[in-house]
């Protein structure tokens, strides 16, 4: 009896003092509470697809996206031919027409619309569009019957009607003309506004000067297709974080902290659609040549977020890693519940950032995360090591986590590189600390 039960003994005693065990315990718990850190991911994305459902409807209320496309001058062609039974058939064709050359300068203004705790890049623009026309276009002469000069018209696509804040007075040549609602072209402009062409017969075969100008509202991109034979965009606006995308960069630009002006030039050797051609359907092609600008937020709040939390991992090992020297080093055994209430308290940290960020500043929101968290395991850590040096020890650790942590943040660009260089730092110090213990002898003392 008394052996089996000094066996139970030794037992308990190596069960206690196992080091081995400790590392696998800790390992384990360190894998469960990376469960709470993924529902912390899942919250994040919950409140960012809020974020864009709310976005979707303040832009869906003022005006979404804008687009640019045209002018583009049509005229049916009226042809005749002959079938198999030798009689006489018409068939009405479109020749469309792009602009030799296409200008464009605009002024931005950029606003920011409130929806409870969100906040949507909204913009009024004042665009002005002016060009020139070459009507010297090649026809088929072939079975040509009649050019219906009359019946020539003008399309100028714009995604959103709803973003026109003033009426378009269209010039051509000396003639003033205001503009109709709707898109005679709906294959390849599906939303626009359009106007008759007057005295095209006498201007045809010469060069034609147009211009117009545009206030537009919008959200978050403004973009242009380049249907000139020599396309030139200039833009200008006080938004400091602007994206520039599509199939065009600009060929000048400046950002500060004041706004950006960006100025592209696009060729039609740089694009996969003629200067005019007929019925034939360019939207495809057309659109796959657009370039423009986007209003973002500076590294939106979620997404600094889920960043923060992918380090989770890294944050809870460090510190159970500074827990377990300490047991090590100074003899103090920690009980694996006090482990997990650590890394409850590492994990509150990203659901305060989450939370208190949608209401003030990310950068605050930081700082007070970080803080009660750390100020959380500090005042725990003081009864769980009766040692002010450890409990210096490991404060200085979580604060040093979080400022790498915030820097690699802030530096987006970076942020593999530094985090490869904490990593390898961490790594180098962990490896200094521990060179001197011998694992095969160590063994964590039971109080």
């Amino acid at each position: 009896m008394n052996t089996e039960q000094s066996s139970f003994e030794k037992f308990g005693h190596w069960l206690k003092q196992s080091v081995g065990l400790k590392l696998s315990t800790i390992t384990i718990l360190m894998l469960l509470l990376l469960i709470p850190a993924s529902m912390i991911k899942s919250i994040i994305h919950e409140r960012e697809s809020q974020n864009r459902s709310v976005l979707r409807e303040v832009s869906s209320k003022w005006a979404n996206e804008q687009q640019l496309n045209g002018p583009i001058l049509t005229i049916p062609l009226v042809y005749e031919y002959l079938n198999n039974e030798n009689e006489t058939i018409q068939k009405t064709k479109h020749l469309h027409i792009l602009p030799d050359q296409l200008n464009v300068y605009g002024n931005i203004e950029p606003k920011t619309l409130k929806r409870g705790i969100y906040e949507v890049v909204v913009y009024s623009s004042k665009l002005k569009v002016s060009g020139l026309f070459d009507l010297n276009a090649k026809i088929d002469q072939s079975g040509l019957k009649e050019i219906q000069f009359d019946k020539a018209f003008m399309s100028i696509g714009i995604s959103d009607l709803r973003g026109i804040e003033d009426q378009i007075q269209f010039q051509w040549g000396k003639n003033k003309i205001s503009v109709q609602p709707g898109s005679r072209l709906p294959n390849m402009i599906p939303s626009g506004v359009s106007l008759d062409v007057p005295n095209l017969a006498e201007n045809f075969t010469k060069m034609v000067n147009f211009s117009f100008d545009l206030n537009l509202q919008g959200s978050q991109n403004l973009s242009f297709i380049p249907v000139g034979g020599s396309t030139q965009v200039e833009l200008q606006s006080p938004w400091s974080s602007p994206s520039f995308n599509g199939n065009f960069i600009p060929k000048t630009r400046e950002v500060s902290d004041k706004g950006f002006t960006a100025k592209w030039k696009a060729l039609l050797l740089n694009r996969n659609y003629p200067q005019s051609w007929v019925d034939r359907n360019m939207a495809d092609r057309m659109q796959d040549s657009s370039f423009g600008v986007d209003l973002i937020m500076p590294l939106d709040d979620y997404q600094k977020a889920t960043r923060s939390a992918k380090y989770a991992a890294m944050t809870i090992s460090l510190i159970f890693l500074v827990f377990f020297l300490v047991e090590i080093l100074n003899g103090k055994k920690i009980h694996p519940f006090q482990y997990t209430l650590v890394g409850l308290a590492l994990c509150l940290f990203y659901v305060l950032l989450i939370s208190i960020s949608e209401h003030t500043n990310f950068n605050i929101a930081y700082l007070i995360s970080a803080g009660v968290s750390s100020l959380l395991i500090s005042l725990y850590s003081t009864s769980v090591f009766n040692s002010l040096k450890f409990t210096a020890i490991l404060s200085s650790t979580i604060l040093g986590i979080y400022t790498f942590l915030f820097v690699t943040l802030q530096l987006a660009d970076y942020a593999l590189l530094m985090g490869s260089i904490g990593l390898t730092v961490i790594l180098a110090i962990t490896m200094f600390f521990t060179r001197n213990i011998n694992w095969y002898k160590l063994h964590v003392s039971a109080e």
